[in-house]
């Protein structure tokens, strides 16, 4: 049917014709004194005529303005029904947290202030053209939120409301770099798990279970229609939001207990009433960012993350936050040294060995909970402080004494008839149930940088009664994740086999998230005999012998953009130790040592396969140049701007030289 002009532009009412072209503005008169209008900017002054045009009572323009920031992302009417959906459950209800704080800033005859920089959904993304656009939001994001900040000048305090894996790491680099400003991260908590039905991890391989046979459609369909059982909050389990969460609580940029909170219910409003009662104490004390973060509160957050069994994408986001808080950016030895020395305690997916989702977590004490039995083994510095204004130590014996601890508790064994212990344990249940420690940073001469596994996720089944995953085999290699895909997918791939996914790091996809392939190896009859290794990225909630991060990446030379189809590889992780290897020994005519393996690999030219991948958008492969000149993804993949510069001074310099020479 064609559309009309007249149909298109059509005006339905006269009196929309009715058109106003002068108003009579605010009543009353600015709080003006002779000093500001002789001394004051003129931007603070049009900001008071700014505030009354937009509703702000004359006589109310002077209490410290607070700026709340969100991930805020779709429109509700007036009861809640979607006008324009968000991109997802993690920023749909953060608009309530925003109201909730902002009331309570105005209770304290404060002036609360509210901007929104939304954020994607890793979850919708994957295995899309949309997750080259993930990992590089982060930094852009943070930068964005920065420039809000000081594009306030005349806030007293801020803070930041967001959920999920980009958007809330992004919101810690922003608030980390304000230093000298008051600043608490309120997270927006969790959805909750369907009565009857799979978590929001699981339900992500409904394509791979049906193509391989093992779901039918019927069983596909109505087991995703239910998967996010309320509409607010992150995933249930422990992903990258979740874990976000976690470690903004550790680090003490949020108050005690407010880490994977229930979205939508009271006790998550009261946390954010909790949260803005918290700035303005930090802001009439003088207490600020920088007496927050230190060396010792990221170091606090590293063990905290190995006590949960955190996503490895904190391994990327925390380096991040100490430097934009001009911290020690923490490095691979120090994370060795933390999951060495703490001990997992938290049973929730999608570790286990219970897959408990979060808010079970929550129920059981959350961070606080861990944090006193850490705490108990010396291994969190109780000094530092925190946003009560009160130092960790403090807040725990709080914690250990408080009604809030003992309600917690009782309405988890109420509502599911779970003991809190079964989720949150001390370190002798703990070993006894076999929960080793979270990371392992495999090297060898595929990865002669470095690596991650969360060595806690692989199938017990395969891993020997000394506590080693060994698999040695072939490799079949792809040089995109969208073609893995479709191998698992196609029946290609088999019990046993090796899968190799090169090209896949900043340079060639920005380090796109494979949940694709972790969720569908994780989930299949033989998917725990498959062993994945990449130059990629994985979500929160992947697990199986799956290797990320492997460095160098395939498109800067390294050797794991060497291997072919044939290749033969051995891979050895001890899970208790955290020690491993991934070793190239040769292509099976004749098996090869490590380092003999190396020097072939030296003398290889880049597999011609890999390539950045078709459509990788122009701002990603600035991010990624940007970031890998910073010192690439074991730094966190920053920009250190005196890097830039120096990098780009020096390129000015020998264009210029060979211009010069040209001549």
């Amino acid at each position: 049917m064609n559309l009309s002009l007249d149909d298109l532009l059509q005006t339905p009412t006269v009196d929309m014709y009715d058109i106003k072209t002068t108003a009579l503005g605010a009543q009353g008169s600015l709080p003006l004194t002779d000093k500001m209008l002789r001394t004051s900017p003129s931007g603070d002054l049009f900001g008071l005529s700014q505030n009354v045009g937009m509703g702000w009572k004359p006589e109310k323009l002077l209490g410290k303005e607070v700026l709340l920031l969100s991930t805020q992302g779709g429109m509700k009417d007036s009861n809640g029904d979607p006008i324009a959906l968000g991109y997802h459950t993690g920023h749909w209800e953060v608009d309530l947290l925003m109201k909730e704080a902002a009331r309570e800033v105005t209770k304290a005859n404060g002036m609360p202030f509210a901007a929104y920089v939304s954020d994607p959904c890793d979850g919708r993304s994957q295995g899309t053209d949309g997750m080259f656009d993930s990992f590089p939001y982060r930094n852009d994001a943070a930068i964005v939120y920065r420039r809000l900040i000081r594009s306030l000048p005349t806030r007293k305090a801020v803070i930041g409301i967001a959920t999920c894996d980009k958007g809330l790491p992004a919101m810690m680099l922003a608030l980390s770099a304000m230093h000298d400003l008051p600043t608490v991260i309120i997270p927006g908590g969790v959805t909750l798990p369907p009565l009857f039905g799979e978590d929001a991890g699981k339900i992500q391989t409904i394509g791979a279970r049906y193509s391989n046979n093992e779901l039918t459609l019927k069983e596909a369909s109505e087991l995703g229609c239910r998967a996010c059982a309320t509409s607010g909050g992150g995933c249930q389990f422990l992903g990258t939001a979740a874990t976000a969460q976690v470690v903004s609580e550790a680090m003490g940029l949020s108050v005690p207990h407010a880490a994977l909170a229930p979205s939508g219910q009271e006790i998550w409003k009261e946390m954010a009433r909790q949260s803005a009662r918290a700035v303005i104490y930090m802001e009439n004390t003088g207490i600020t960012t920088k007496d927050i973060l230190t060396d010792a509160s990221i170091r606090n957050a590293m063990v905290v993350h190995a006590a949960f069994g955190g996503s490895t994408n904190l391994l990327l986001h925390i380096p991040a936050i100490a430097h934009a808080a001009k911290l020690t950016i923490p490095t691979v030895e120090d994370w060795i040294q933390v999951n060495r020395e703490t001990p997992r305690l938290v049973s929730v997916l999608p570790n286990g060995p219970d897959y408990h989702p979060t808010i079970r977590a929550y129920l059981a004490g959350g961070v606080p909970e861990v944090m006193l039995h850490l705490r108990d083994l010396g291994l969190l510095d109780l000094t530092v402080m925190t946003v009560t204004g009160k130092t960790l130590g403090e807040n725990l014996v709080w914690w250990e004494k408080s009604e809030r601890r003992v309600k917690m508790k009782q309405r988890l064994i109420e509502a599911d008839g779970i003991q809190p212990e079964e989720v949150i344990m001390n370190p002798q249940q703990a070993k006894a149930r076999g929960m080793s420690s979270t990371i392992t940073f495999p090297v060898g001469n595929i990865a002669p940088e470095g690596s991650i596994i969360k060595s806690t996720s692989i199938d017990p089944e395969v891993i020997d009664e000394n506590g080693i995953y060994y698999h040695k085999n072939i490799a079949k290699v792809f040089s995109s994740e969208r073609k893995a895909i479709a191998a698992i997918k196609n029946g290609d791939i088999q019990k046993g086999d090796i899968m190799v996914v090169s090209g896949c790091g900043p340079l060639g996809t920005g380090m796109e998230e494979t949940y694709q392939l972790t969720s569908a190896l994780k989930h299949l009859s033989y998917g725990k005999y498959v062993t994945l290794l990449t130059d990629a990225r994985f979500s929160g909630v992947s697990t199986g012998a799956c290797i990320g991060h492997i460095g160098p990446e395939g498109l800067a030379g390294g050797p794991i953009g060497k291997l072919r189809d044939g290749d033969i590889i051995e891979i050895r992780i001890d899970s208790l130790k955290l020690e491993g290897h991934l070793h190239f020994l040769g292509t099976g005519e004749s098996e090869l040592t490590p380092e003999e393996g190396a020097a072939v690999l030296e003398g290889r030219t880049q597999n011609p396969d890999i390539a950045p991948a078709a459509g990788l958008p122009d701002d990603t492969r600035l991010w990624a140049a940007l970031q890998n000149v910073s010192g690439g993804t074991w730094k966190g993949s920053v920009y250190d701007i005196d890097k830039i510069i120096e990098v780009l001074k020096a390129g000015e310099e020998a264009l210029a030289k060979k211009n010069l020479v040209k001549n």
